[in-house]
């Protein structure tokens, strides 16, 4: 073998070598497995008249009887919060501190999805673009099914010790907005911007508080199915009135269909349905 042959070789290797390293380089990476769209559970609620209220203001017997009321009143006080100009809830967020008698208090950071023409598979593919999707397990998924509306959210729960509270006392607002800006989520911490929800945060106020009587029970496929009546200031910043939601919790599509559907038309019979729906949140931004 000749000395120029065995100088070839050492350049020959060197090329191969790199001819490799480039089209490894230039090969296309991998697709990014993206996480799955987040499989939610379902709430049915449905809105009735204060015809479906006794004198004290309580579910009649009737009532309590149609729909497997069973249980005996449990009180919670709530409010929510936000700027004076609705800023969270311009972007889709609501934030509540809830205290149920006798246990911790509840921080709830939710995030609404609407639900256009019922294509559900549309609005958890626009929370999974949002960074809402299977693989978040902080968030819990749920439908809320009214009336004539369905909507999406994502809710982040969190717990405060209720020691030094009695019954469902809540806080000052200025100690309750200290608490939720102190458990912030990062979602809603970062939502616009790095530290835009942190900074809304700061400068909102409880809008509230309100007591709300909730009465359990089992109807149809739920095995959790209430009636929660609340008082609310009326529109005029005087008087009382009551919002009365039926509600039926399961996890099922197909169950949560039916619940829905059946409850109105019991309801409807018994001249006892509100033919819409009562956005709580919204009612109790406007009112407080």
């Amino acid at each position: 073998m000749t000395s120029s042959s065995r100088a070839l070789r050492p350049a020959t290797a060197g090329s191969a070598l790199a001819l490799a390293v480039s089209a490894a380089l230039l090969a296309p990476a991998s697709p990014a497995h993206a996480a799955s769209n987040a499989v939610p559970t379902y709430e049915v609620k449905i809105n009735l008249t204060t015809a479906a209220l006794d004198a004290a203001h309580a579910p009649s017997s009737a009532v309590k009887s149609a729909f497997g009321i069973t249980g005996s009143a449990k009180a919670r006080s709530y409010s929510y919060y936000d700027t004076a100009a609705g800023d969270l809830d311009a972007e889709g967020w609501s934030v509540r501190l809830r205290h149920k008698d006798g246990s911790s208090f509840e921080e709830t950071y939710k995030k609404r999805f609407p639900v256009t023409n019922g294509d559900l598979d549309a609005a958890l593919t626009a929370a999974n673009q949002a960074g809402f999707n299977s693989s978040d397990t902080n968030y819990k998924a749920e439908v809320d099914w009214g009336y004539a509306k369905q909507t999406l959210s994502f809710s982040n729960e969190k717990k405060r010790s209720a020691s030094g509270y009695s019954g469902t006392t809540l806080p000052s607002s200025d100690t309750g907005r200290s608490w939720l800006v102190g458990d912030v989520p990062g979602k809603l911490a970062d939502w616009k911007s790095a530290g835009w929800g942190t900074g809304v945060l700061k400068n909102t106020r409880a809008h509230g508080p309100v007591t709300a009587k909730v009465y359990g029970g089992a109807w149809g496929a739920s095995d959790d199915a209430s009636i929660e009546v609340l008082p609310v200031v009326g529109a005029n910043g005087t008087g009382t009135e009551y919002v009365v939601e039926l509600s039926f919790k399961t996890d099922s599509k197909t169950d949560a269909a039916k619940l829905h559907d059946d409850a109105i038309a019991l309801a409807e019979s018994k001249g006892w349905l509100y033919r819409g729906d009562i956005l709580k949140t919204q009612l109790i931004l406007d009112r407080y």
